[in-house]
């Protein structure tokens, strides 16, 4: 098993150490696991000037070399916006991690989505702004992966998009060589599909996409690998399962 999306107590929301996780990782069965906590710019997110570099790296290399022949241990960072906060971006992307993911939390009125439930905007224009917020993120690329693609979701009853504006977003991932990671955390959330599932993953195919990352967006030591099942069984051919090591992808037979 393998889980590339995991936050550890250098991310404003977990309290887990990577010691902690290593250990769960043994009594599990999870050979791979990648560290990729928050990094957030924007002022109103929790996680603002939360995270440290220096702190991350000297507690990721003693939890490295201390599991390096049991485990496989990388680092990464789940960067928000990188096409809005580029100057920052550029910094830490310079940094010596193996994996960055991209995401989106924020795409109107700096609100997180479940602030945008609770408001009067239609549905159909909170996701039509974040589709067109992914598309700009993924034009803008630098990273390696885009975690949890359909990620309003999580948060409203229904997921709504149109097949041409995925599929251009599709393609500017496949163009700027951003693979798609499959986050199994809606799971949790008491979904019946992953992020994404079977639909739009059949549109990531057709617009030439093989690449794809499992992560369970994982924050407490139990969730490590979560539904790893339900994503792997969605890697079928043309589609790859890939773990990047020293930002480089590396296919991992199943």
């Amino acid at each position: 098993m393998i889980d590339l999306h995991v936050h550890t107590h250098h991310s404003c929301d977990s309290r887990v150490t990577m010691e902690e996780y290593c250990q769960e990782a043994l009594a599990r069965g999870v050979h791979t696991l990648c560290f990729t906590d928050h990094l957030d710019f924007n002022p109103v997110d929790d996680g603002f000037q939360y995270y440290h570099a220096d702190k991350f790296f000297d507690e990721f290399e003693r939890v490295r070399d201390k599991y390096s022949d049991k485990l496989s241990v990388l680092c990464g960072i789940e960067f928000a916006e990188p096409h809005v906060y580029r100057k920052e971006f550029e910094h830490y992307s310079r940094l010596p991690y193996d994996f960055i993911l991209g995401s989106i939390h924020f795409w109107m009125l700096d609100m997180f989505p479940s602030q945008l439930v609770k408001t009067d905007i239609p549905i159909e224009t909170v996701f039509e702004k974040y589709w067109e917020e992914v598309y700009k993120a993924v034009s803008y690329g630098g990273f390696d992966a885009m975690a949890h693609f359909d990620f309003p979701k999580r948060y409203y009853p229904n997921c709504i998009w149109s097949r041409k504006q995925i599929k251009d977003i599709f393609m500017q991932m496949v163009k700027n060589e951003i693979a798609l990671e499959i986050n199994t955390s809606s799971l949790r959330k008491g979904l019946t599909e992953s992020m994404p599932d079977t639909e739009l993953l059949a549109i990531y195919k057709e617009a030439g996409g093989t690449k794809t990352t499992i992560g369970a967006d994982t924050h407490r030591a139990e969730d490590l690998s979560a539904n790893y099942d339900h994503a792997i069984a969605l890697v079928k051919q043309p589609l790859k399962n890939i773990v990047y090591i020293q930002r480089k992808p590396v296919h991992v037979m199943e």
